[in-house]
């Protein structure tokens, strides 16, 4: 008996090429980012590196805001995959931000330096994923049109 595949049951390895990624794999890297960001500004205020206050939340929550739009309403349009690669940009850019003075032995002796140093590394990971599946999303988007 032979079996018959569709485009949704076909091996990796024989799809054709520009077959966009699976549009869960993106969602799920950008979300990611999404829920470590928060822990990572509470570990920047809590460690000392940020002072906080009601500027930080009108500033985070809105960026929260339209990265998670795009991230669930937009994830399958050009807009959705350039806000989730600028997402993705922010999250990465964390770890690089970071480089001098969130990676000591200090700051991982601290009552949740371990964590902080988790979360930048995790938002690292996860930003530059977002990033290059959006950016592979806008390619195969942009040779459909064609």
């Amino acid at each position: 008996m032979a079996l018959v595949w569709d485009n949704h049951m076909r091996p990796p390895s024989t799809r054709p090429p520009g077959t966009p990624v699976k549009p869960n794999t993106l969602t799920i890297a950008s979300l990611l980012s999404i829920i470590l960001l928060p822990f990572h500004i509470g570990g920047d205020v809590a460690l000392g590196f940020d002072r906080g206050g009601s500027g930080l939340v009108f500033v985070v929550v809105p960026i929260l805001l339209v990265v998670a739009c795009g991230t669930l309403l937009l994830a399958e349009r050009r807009s959705g995959h350039v806000i989730m690669f600028l997402g993705g940009l922010a999250a990465l850019a964390m770890p690089i931000i970071h480089r001098n003075n969130g990676f000591t032995a200090a700051v991982a002796k601290s009552p949740g330096g371990l964590f902080f140093i988790w979360t930048l590394i995790a938002l690292g990971v996860t930003g530059g994923l977002a990033m290059i599946l959006s950016a592979r999303g806008l390619w195969n988007l942009r040779s459909r049109k064609t």
